[in-house]
């Protein structure tokens, strides 16, 4: 395979190259990511493999699709923003915009292809009802998670201990095996469940003809709808059903007595972007397992959907330019014998974690017991009050008065922006790359850049419009010192010296706090949505030592929950009780950010009515 030079007009596609005991292959991610492009016919990209080592594309002939423009670059050469991502990344032409992780690359290549071929509905209809399909972050998405991050680990895992891996199935497999036994919910099933009611009705009376004995099964399979359904929406034109109404005693069956939906596709009934995800995980694991029968045995509709995705002329076509020659399953046993299951080991056997319990009664006996303890909330005093930003002199561009919000509370989100600006200044010097955290529209990270224009600001946010207006907002200001990076906060590994993020909702906080302690960087922290906060595979609470001796995690979140209650509609006590509450969960914050070597102080915005959130947690590092 050739190198091509770059092309300056094209957007810059980074893919990670792995070398292994001088054997050089491509990591699952950069696998799917290469597999979508083919799919997608998408070629408005110039393709990097990222490498240590010189002239890797000899090695990865047949597992590159050959229409791409593609070209080598060592990690040491990378654009600054790629540099500070992990992979895969996307950088446009201009390299002020990234977008890395794999689900926000997959879904801008979707996006883009659909910019160059508006016709071609099969690829638009990869990310689903309302262009939803992994869009969440896996922060906050379990189904996410387990498609971006768990199965691809787990897979990886498997391929690099096979015999240790083969007596067990990973938690991330049987995850995804008991979701594809899951009821299908679509938007408007409602009719496919009566078509399938029909269809069953029909198969029924055939059954039940003169002259044999054969009984219908209630739970006997009819896949030709949903089938049918799935089909028809991978059409690459779109083709109007048929305005047909169903006979009156199907009409008259309630909603509750249809027969439920069962998976075609990964997500339901309609081909994907989770299954563009799943297939190249899921091929290299089945190949590990070709001569293990009885574990396969164990994966009966991981093994239906494999089949089906084979159905389809646009996936076996990807398949073979990228090197992927899919299994006949023909030699499995469609109806195995009921071996008890491999038994997941470690981490793998805790599965998800127990609901968390109501809460009972109030938060006076939490705040008793911290009390008898030796805790309360301390709030430090604002150095400096009466500071301000010049709004009149600023250009209209960096004032949030020009986003889309009420003249009230523009001068609230002044206010709060004093606060954080303060405090950044404060800290920061020329030189110094300061990080705008879930920076949303760009309101804190704008007027940063245009006030320490010594200073490169870093805006992260995962919402792709958020950042596109608030790369628009930077270039009618023509800033120079301001990079934009759409991306999961997981993603993002650069160094930087100072984190700032305005009202971050729930554990993003914690996530910020983590991320800054990480880069040993002075953060500025205004936390929001304690009612949110709750146990994740990464952060346990309480999280110091002392709070951890005191409270057990239920009377926490009975602080997190009363931690919310300081709306300005609510009776006085009680939002005094609620700011108590607030200064009690930023205190436990800021013991656990000392314990890694930081002075913390936390104190109130002023005026305090410029937020019923109006907490600031300020860190420097001390070593």
């Amino acid at each position: 395979m050739k190198q091509t030079e770059p092309q300056k007009d094209r957007e810059s596609l980074y893919l990670e190259v792995s070398t292994v005991n001088g054997a050089v292959s491509l990591p699952l991610h950069s696998s799917i990511v290469l597999f979508l492009l083919s799919y997608t016919e998408c070629s408005s990209f110039h393709v990097y493999l990222v490498t240590d080592r010189a002239d890797v594309l000899p090695s990865l002939s047949g597992l590159v699709p050959g229409g791409l423009t593609v070209s080598e670059v060592r990690r040491d050469e990378l654009p600054g923003l790629v540099r500070m991502c992990r992979l895969p990344a996307a950088l446009e032409p201009d390299v002020c915009f990234c977008r890395a992780g794999l689900a926000v690359v997959l879904r801008h290549i979707i996006q883009s292809a659909c910019q160059l071929m508006p016709g071609r509905r099969d690829v638009a209809s990869l990310l689903g009802f309302k262009n939803t399909c992994l869009k969440a972050c896996a922060e906050v998405s379990q189904w996410t998670r387990l498609c971006e991050l768990d199965i691809p680990s787990a897979v990886e895992e498997h391929l690099r201990n096979p015999e240790d891996q083969m007596c067990r199935l990973p938690a991330a497999i049987l995850n995804l095996e008991k979701r594809l036994g899951e009821p299908v919910k679509v938007h408007n099933d409602d009719k496919i469940r009566r078509q399938k009611l029909k269809q069953q009705k029909k198969s029924d009376s055939k059954l039940k003809g003169p002259g044999t004995e054969m009984e219908s099964h209630p739970n006997e399979s009819h896949p030709g709808v949903e089938l049918s359904a799935a089909l028809a929406k991978l059409s690459v034109e779109a083709v109007p059903s048929p305005s047909t109404r169903e006979c009156s005693d199907i009409r008259k069956v309630k909603t509750t007595d249809l027969p439920e939906l069962e998976h075609v596709f990964a997500e339901g009934l309609y081909f994907t972007l989770t299954d563009v995800v799943l297939l190249p995980c899921i091929h290299q694991y089945l190949i590990s397992l070709q001569n293990h029968s009885s574990t396969l045995s164990h994966l009966p509709l991981l093994l239906r959907w494999y089949q089906r995705v084979q159905e389809l002329p646009s996936v076996l076509k990807a398949a073979k330019d990228c090197g992927m020659a899919l299994l006949s399953l023909s030699l499995v046993d469609p109806c195995p014998p009921q071996l008890e299951a491999p038994q997941p080991s470690g981490a793998e056997q805790e599965g998800p974690k127990p609901k968390q319990e109501p809460f009972v009664g109030g938060p006076r006996p939490t705040l008793t017991k911290l009390q008898e303890n030796g805790i309360d909330a301390v709030y430090a005093a604002h150095p400096c009050p009466s500071w301000t930003v010049d709004w009149e002199s600023l250009p209209a561009a960096v004032n949030p008065t020009e986003g889309k919000m009420s003249d009230v509370r523009a001068i609230r989100k002044q206010q709060q922006l004093n606060n954080l600006v303060a405090m950044v200044t404060e800290l920061a010097h020329p030189g110094h790359t300061v990080v705008d955290f879930c920076s949303g529209g760009g309101h804190v990270g704008i007027v940063l850049a245009y006030t320490l224009p010594k200073c490169q600001v870093i805006l992260i946010e995962n919402k792709e419009e958020s950042l596109v207006r608030a790369r628009d907002r930077s270039a009618q200001l023509g800033l120079t010192n301001i990079g934009f990076i759409q991306t999961n906060l997981d993603y993002f590994t650069g160094n930087f010296n100072i984190g700032v993020a305005l009202h971050a909702c729930g554990v993003a906080t914690d996530m910020v706090l983590d991320r800054c302690l990480q880069a040993q960087a002075g953060f500025v922290i205004s936390p929001c949505c304690y009612g949110f906060i709750q146990n994740t595979l990464k952060f346990n609470f309480p999280k110091s030592a002392r709070f951890t001796e005191t409270l057990s995690y239920k009377e926490h979140m009975i602080l997190c929950r009363f931690a919310d209650q300081t709306a300005v509609s609510l009776p006085p006590e009680r939002r005094l009780i609620g700011k108590r509450c607030m200064g009690l969960v930023d205190l436990d914050r800021s013991w656990a950010a000392e314990t890694h070597g930081y002075s913390v102080r936390v104190m109130t915005m002023v005026p305090e009515g410029c937020s019923p959130k109006n907490n600031m947690l300020v860190g420097i590092p001390t070593r």
